[in-house]
């Protein structure tokens, strides 16, 4: 039965995971048929609007930082099997994140606006190649590893966890890190920009270099001096730059 549950969970974490992600993708760009998304929700003063997001933007930060973190799920988590911590990774992570988008409180003053046009057209195409190339990135490392759904099939199986694989496919050779990126590519590009999505971008660009620098930490721990040559020769976050560890 135990089995059971635990792949009937990752697969629960799994699909809520992709859902609220689509949400997120779909709620960043001001699509004419949703009735709700970055730019309208919550009415409230500037000043309020800024406290209160900061708050949503550090609660979903918070809650991917302290849960990845080894400490974590090795001491806090410690007596549940690998399969649900990452599964109840996934769940959180996407609860936060919905929490976010549904009490968002947009401030609509526009830094600018395209509503037709060539800058129109190109900033949708941005839009679309980050989101694409942060989607095709995930498959690069195992989709299926990466959101818990193969660590709940093989408890169901009972096949043992494989040991820690480094690897560098395609865009891995050029970026450490292409999910993140493609994701800020998504964020950043937008024909409507307003202070509201701006700090939405923001928030979550400080995030990502922030938990990406932690992650390293980890992958060096696990990976050692593979890792660090890695880092040597491959840049972090901007293709073609001078690569720093």
């Amino acid at each position: 039965m135990k089995r059971y549950l635990l792949f009937g969970f990752s697969i629960f974490s799994y699909l809520f995971s992709i859902a609220t992600l689509s949400l997120l993708i779909l709620w960043v760009y001001p699509w004419g048929f949703l009735p709700h998304y970055i730019d309208i929700g919550i009415d409230s003063s500037v000043w309020y609007a800024v406290m209160f997001d900061v708050g949503l933007l550090l609660l979903f930060g918070l809650q991917h930082s302290l849960m990845a973190r080894d400490f974590f799920k090795e001491k806090i988590l410690a007596k549940f099997p690998h399969s649900f911590k990452t599964s109840l990774y996934g769940v959180a992570s996407a609860i936060c994140l919905f929490l976010l988008i549904y009490f968002w409180h947009p401030i609509d003053i526009l830094i600018w606006d395209f509503n037709e046009g060539f800058f129109f057209w190109f900033l949708t195409a941005v839009y679309l190649f980050g989101w694409f190339f942060a989607f095709i990135s995930t498959f690069l490392i195992d989709h299926f590893e990466l959101f818990g759904l193969h660590q709940g099939y093989r408890v169901f199986k009972s096949i043992p966890e494989p040991e820690s694989c480094f690897q560098t496919k395609f865009f891995y050779k050029y970026v450490r890190h292409p999910v993140q990126l493609g994701t800020l590519i998504g964020l950043w590009a937008t024909p409507s920009m307003s202070y509201g999505h701006l700090l939405m971008s923001v928030g979550f660009t400080v995030y990502a270099v922030i938990g990406l620098y932690l992650e390293e930490k980890s992958l060096v721990k696990t990976f050692g001096n593979e890792y660090r040559d890695y880092q040597k020769k491959v840049p972090f976050l901007i293709p073609f730059t001078k690569p720093h560890s």
